[in-house]
């Protein structure tokens, strides 16, 4: 990688392509069949491995991400195979024991990576050591990584400090990586230029083409002597990904700096990706966000933030929460918004907006706040920190060595029947609900269902999955889905034990968790229940996603007054995402039926945008009961618990 004045490319396609533009949803089956032409073109590497695609792929595609990289691999045999490391973050959104990280960089490099791509969030050269280490011992080349972000602290002179923190420990080259697409031209070459001056490494260039900026920042590096540049096929290429390659090729041809790539193969790989983003009819909605430069999220983060609006029918407040990024990332000290930090300021974000500033805090923006992340660029803004930590002080040693070593646990954990080679611990100490869930499907298939594929929003999913049965049954007993959900509402509104409504000959009535359709006499009136003259038909409607009416038995002709009750609660969830009710699949549960909770007490974890949000008791109370099982998705506003004060 030594610098000349030919430009060495990367390419991108296979890893950030995808998941800036494609959600990460690229099945190996897209990419096996043109890996063997990547291989052809000339690229200094293939970014093929690492970042959210090791998540994705066993929560989304039913893949295992280690057998997908010694796929290509397999097809790919001149060609560099490159990844994303996120330090002692691994591929995961927080700090992992030693052990861990080094069993993952030896099965990776194992595996067929010879390029670590390695990166923290913070820039914090401590949670980078590790990684670098075990790189090296790999006999591996070992990039080093300065995530770019705008801010007062931000300078050239901030970014050679951590630049010399990195060569003292041992990097081989160095990777300016924009991940917002935020580095202005004038900036990018100052930035390249000192570098180079100073570091004395082969510097890599990787910007996102969100601001429309890149390929001009490109340009000017080149001038400054960057040694390479990241791009991707056209298909995959520009909006929130990188530059084409196609772009930068006829930008530099009949110049020093053409690469000399083969033009005719990238034109049959981009034909390839071409079909594949035809049959997943794939569309960008806008090339260029020129408000980037302000909140300066990158396009991933963006993608989530409107799914997860979308999904808490919140989709009108999207200019709000871009608004309050820039706040929620100046309270945090500027940190860079990049995984995890990106997904825990935008979480912040959109909790701050929906309900309040700092009403509701994530468990990972608490860990930040103690400095088990890392050392924030800028202290945290001191009345933040005191909502966040109370009188609680951070620490103020490397995270990871606060940890205990864990995969001698998660092998005494894990049952030996879902364990088919060894990765199989790594992948369960890092994503261990995730990795459990896809282990049970790839044992037994038929059995479990497979993990979702991702391809629609959550709520479209639960919706297609718990009313289509019930709409289909109620038209067919002639009474509108829309009279069922009024019925439901009214049965809680009221606070009534049960109602029975006659319509269009059918008589529909809801009790506790159900709804059963009778025929009679047609009759418009809401009225109760009473024996049928003739024998009833049943129509057997399941009620809709939300709180249930309580049992109890048909009123009697002559009913008796009815014994005080004491009145339940429902504890609804904040946001959509996953639900666990305990910490980890062997952990106890934090709240089960009939348990007392006292206030603050932890009832269970709602996992939404990779993370982990806690869901509090307001009040002591009794569980009565649990109405979500763990792992399955919850809406906003779904009943999770139902309680009754104490």
């Amino acid at each position: 990688m030594e610098r000349d004045t030919k430009i060495r490319i990367t390419d991108t396609t296979l890893r950030d392509g995808h998941q800036s533009l494609w959600a990460t949803r690229m099945k190996l089956s897209e990419m096996l069949p043109i890996a063997e032409k990547l291989d052809q073109v000339g690229y200094w590497s293939l970014e093929v491995w690492g970042g959210a695609t090791f998540d994705v792929a066993l929560r989304f595609l039913n893949e295992d991400p280690w057998d997908r990289l010694s796929a290509l691999r397999k097809q790919v045999k001149k060609t560099r195979l490159q990844m994303l490391l996120r330090g002692q973050n691994v591929v995961g959104y927080h700090n992992y024991p030693d052990d861990v990280l080094e069993a993952f960089v030896a099965k990776a490099a194992e595996r067929g990576i010879d390029v670590f791509r390695i990166f923290d969030a913070l820039n914090d050269a401590r949670n980078l050591a590790k990684a670098i280490e075990c790189v090296k011992k790999q006999g591996k080349h070992a990039q080093g990584t300065l995530c770019y972000a705008i801010s007062p602290i931000h300078t050239v002179g901030y970014y050679l400090e951590r630049a010399r923190e990195q060569q003292e420990l041992g990097i081989d080259s160095i990777c300016i990586k924009d991940m917002a697409g935020i580095l202005a031209p004038q900036t990018g070459y100052e930035l390249v230029s000192a570098l180079v001056r100073e570091i004395k490494l082969p510097v890599q260039l990787h910007c996102h083409s969100s601001s429309g900026m890149a390929v001009a920042t490109y340009l000017r590096a080149i001038e400054a002597g960057v040694a390479v540049i990241d791009t991707a096929h056209a298909p995959l290429s520009f909006a929130t990904s990188q530059p084409a390659v196609e772009s930068i090729v006829a930008m530099l041809r009949d110049t020093d700096a053409d690469p000399g790539l083969n033009l005719e193969v990238i034109a049959e790989i981009s034909e390839h990706f071409d079909k594949v983003k035809a049959e997943r009819c794939i569309t960008c909605d806008r090339i260029v966000d020129e408000t980037v430069i302000i909140h300066q999220i990158p396009g991933g983060m963006y993608s989530n933030l409107v799914a997860q609006l979308k999904e808490q029918k919140a989709l009108d407040r999207l200019k709000e929460v871009l608004a309050e990024v820039p706040g929620v990332r100046k309270d945090m000290g500027y940190p860079p918004l990049v995984t995890p930090t990106s997904q825990m300021v935008g979480v912040q974000a959109v909790l701050n907006v929906l309900r309040g500033r700092y009403k509701q805090i994530p468990n990972e923006i608490r860990d930040y706040a103690k400095g088990l992340y890392g050392r924030s660029p800028a202290p945290i803004k001191e009345e933040v920190r005191k909502k966040i930590l109370g009188d609680e002080k951070p620490i103020d040693v490397r995270p990871a060595d606060l940890l205990e070593p864990a995969l001698n646990k998660v092998r005494a954990e894990l049952p030996a029947e879902f364990v088919t080679k060894e990765e199989d611990y790594i992948s369960y100490a890092l994503f261990p609900e995730v990795a459990l869930r896809y282990f049970r499907w790839r044992r037994e298939p038929d059995k479990y269902p497979a993990p979702a594929s991702g391809s629609a929003g959550r709520g479209e999913a639960v919706e297609k999955k718990e009313e289509a049965p019930a709409k289909a049954r109620a038209e067919a007993s002639g009474t509108s889905m829309d009279v069922v959900k009024e019925l439901l509402e009214l049965a809680r509104a009221q606070d009534v034990l049960e109602l029975e409504l006659e319509q269009n000959g059918t008589r529909v009535k809801v009790r506790r968790g159900t709804v059963e359709g009778q025929a009679v006499a047609a009759s418009p009136s809401l009225q109760p229940a009473s024996a049928p003259s003739a024998a009833p038909k049943a129509i057997d409607v399941q009620p809709q996603p939300g709180p249930s009416v309580p049992a109890v038995a048909s009123p009697a002709p002559a009913p008796k007054p009815a014994a005080p009750t004491v009145a339940l609660e429902d504890i609804k969830s904040p946001m959509v995402g996953t639900f666990y009710g305990r910490a980890r699949p062997d952990s106890p549960a934090f709240a089960e039926k009939g348990a007392v909770v006292e206030p603050g007490q932890t009832l269970c974890i709602i996992e939404a945008m990779k993370l982990m949000n806690e869901i509090e008791a307001e009040k002591k109370c009794r569980v009565k009961e649990v109405l979500v099982g763990d792992g399955e998705a919850v809406e906003y506003g779904q009943v999770l618990f139902r309680v009754e004060p104490l």
